[in-house]
């Protein structure tokens, strides 16, 4: 199917034939790339929420490396759904293998843009925000370890969570800390990740 085939679609107001668009996108040649994130960079300034949510839904698609500010850039559009959108993106770019090997020039703008998102007042981007970080992994531990000690109790349990799923030991005294929190849904996930990494109390030399 050709660029413009595919950008039709996307742009269709059928969800179904969008994401059949979307998915193939990767399939273009690389000679067609440039022209295509011309046209989704067009939509992004677009108006219409839902062009600029199917322009940042078609980004995730493509490798990191290509759209890695876009995405970043997208995390501050005044609609939600958009900025879900981009966070979701950006954690399945960094959860697949391809993108991990070539993304650790670009974390260092992505993990300082997702980290802001978890102060999002949108709870789900400020989740999907926190599931990319998680995605991350061990680069994103310095500064999740920080949000946990001095974030707002919503960002705290946002980083406490995507420290017990990455599971690094760096992470150790910062979740003993935090279990120590007023916060049921802290302790939980500290004692997750404390768990996860065959941490007992007992045995602990801090």
């Amino acid at each position: 199917m050709m660029l413009a085939d595919l950008l039709n679609h996307l742009a269709s107001s059928d969800d179904t034939l969008a994401e059949a668009a979307a998915r193939r996108l990767i399939e273009l040649p690389e000679e067609a790339q440039p022209a295509l994130l011309a046209a989704l960079q067009t939509w992004l300034e677009s108006a219409s929420t839902d062009l600029r949510w199917w322009a940042v839904r078609a980004l995730a698609e493509l490798p990191i490396s290509q759209t890695h500010s876009l995405l970043v850039q997208m995390l501050n559009d005044p609609d939600p759904p958009v900025r879900q959108c981009a966070a979701l993106g950006l954690r399945t770019q960094l959860k697949r293998t391809s993108d991990r090997v070539s993304a650790p020039n670009t974390l260092e703008r992505i993990v300082p843009a997702l980290l802001r998102s978890l102060d999002d007042p949108d709870p789900m981007t400020a989740r999907l925000a926190g599931d990319a970080l998680a995605a991350i992994g061990s680069e994103a531990v310095p500064q999740l370890v920080g949000a946990l000690e001095q974030g707002r109790p919503e960002t705290r349990l946002l980083a406490v969570r995507a420290l017990a799923e990455i599971g690094d030991p760096r992470a150790i005294p910062a979740l003993f800390e935090a279990l120590d929190q007023d916060s049921l849904l802290m302790e939980y996930w500290a004692n997750e990740g404390l768990e996860r990494m065959g941490v007992g109390m007992t045995y602990f030399f801090p």
